[in-house]
C-alpha cells in the first residue's frame, strides 16, 4: 500500500507539471537566488504560487520521492491553489484537483 502511494504521489507531481504547462504557467527562466530564498510561506513575497510550485515544491517533492525520505508532514497546498488560481476560471479546476490529490497522498505518507 505504501509503495503504491509513493507511485501515485509521483504521478500526481507529474500531473501538476503537465497542468502548469498546459495553463502556460511553466517558465523557462529560473527566478533569482534571492527570490528563491524567501522565508515566507510559499515565498509569497517574492514568487507567484505557480513559480513556487515549479521552482520550490516540485523539485523538493521529486527529491523526497527519489530518496525515499519520509514526508515531513501534510502539504495542505490545495487551499492556496484555490485562491491563487481563482483568476483562471474553469481552467483552475484540474489544477486544484491535482493539488488535492497531492495533499491526500502526502498525508498518507506523513
Amino acid at each position: 500500500m505504501i509503495d503504491r502511494t509513493w507511485h501515485e504521489l509521483a504521478d500526481a507531481i507529474l500531473s501538476l507539471e503537465q497542468e502548469l504547462r498546459m495553463a502556460a504557467m511553466w517558465q523557462g527562466d529560473s527566478p533569482s537566488a534571492q527570490q528563491l530564498s524567501s522565508s515566507a510561506p510559499f515565498c509569497v513575497d517574492t514568487l507567484s504560487f505557480d513559480q513556487w510550485l515549479q521552482w520550490i515544491f516540485i523539485p523538493r517533492m521529486v527529491e523526497i520521492i527519489e530518496q525515499g525520505e519520509g514526508m515531513p508532514g501534510a502539504c495542505n497546498i490545495q487551499p492556496m491553489g484555490e485562491e491563487a488560481f481563482a483568476h483562471l476560471g474553469r481552467q483552475r479546476y484540474r489544477l486544484i484537483e491535482v493539488l488535492g490529490d497531492i495533499d491526500r497522498l502526502a498525508s498518507r505518507l506523513a
